[in-house]
């Protein structure tokens, strides 16, 4: 079974901002799966379903995002799976706005959720789906630029790269990550040649 994360902070006051991309992606992947993330397990919003043939569980973290890897080691503990069973979707300020990165272990990069997930897992060996939300305009934290919304040039465009992270799922799941890398990875998304 895929134990699969979409990261972000609880509650509506985040709901829109680019922190939050990683559960947006989750909830398009439920779409796809066939559920809802309508119960509470492991600190989080589960659902279960389908992707690609396989058993997946998608959960959204209802910590806030430095304390994530609580719900992903509760649920890894509970079935029993190994760290390369794990798929964590996440916002990166290190990716321009319309990339989308997938990556199979390495550091944290300064990401907080994945850090609080590498000391809970005691590894680093799970897959990553990197969401491009770029880096802060001049004069702005990093910290004020992950809680901002997207603004409304990039909305647009959001679905799309929504989409698109989504869609990189079952893609891993079903041909593995060195397909799916080769697929995603210096693709530019929410463009009409993303489209084709």
């Amino acid at each position: 079974m895929w134990l699969i994360f979409g990261l972000g902070n609880p509650g509506p006051r985040y709901a829109l901002t680019r922190h939050n991309v990683g559960v947006m992606v989750l909830h398009r992947l439920a779409e796809q799966a066939g559920c809802s993330l309508g119960r509470k397990r492991f600190g989080a919003l589960v659902g279960m379903g389908q992707l690609a043939g396989q058993r997946v569980l998608l959960a959204a973290p209802q910590t806030f995002m430095n304390a994530s890897g609580r719900s992903v080691a509760q649920a890894a503990r509970f079935f029993g799976e190994d760290p390369r069973s794990i798929i964590v979707i996440h916002d990166d300020v290190d990716l321009a706005f319309g990339r989308i990165r997938i990556k199979a272990g390495g550091g944290h990069g300064g990401h907080k959720g994945l850090r609080s997930i590498i000391e809970h897992l005691g590894c680093a060996d799970f897959a990553r789906v990197r969401v491009g939300i770029g880096r802060p305009p001049e004069n702005v934290e990093t910290s004020n630029h992950v809680l901002s919304p997207f603004q409304q040039s990039e909305r647009a465009a959001l679905g799309d790269i929504v989409e698109g992270a989504a869609l990189a799922i079952p893609l891993l799941i079903d041909h593995g990550i060195d397909v799916a890398m080769n697929r995603y990875n210096g693709r530019l998304w929410g463009t009409a040649e993303a489209r084709q």
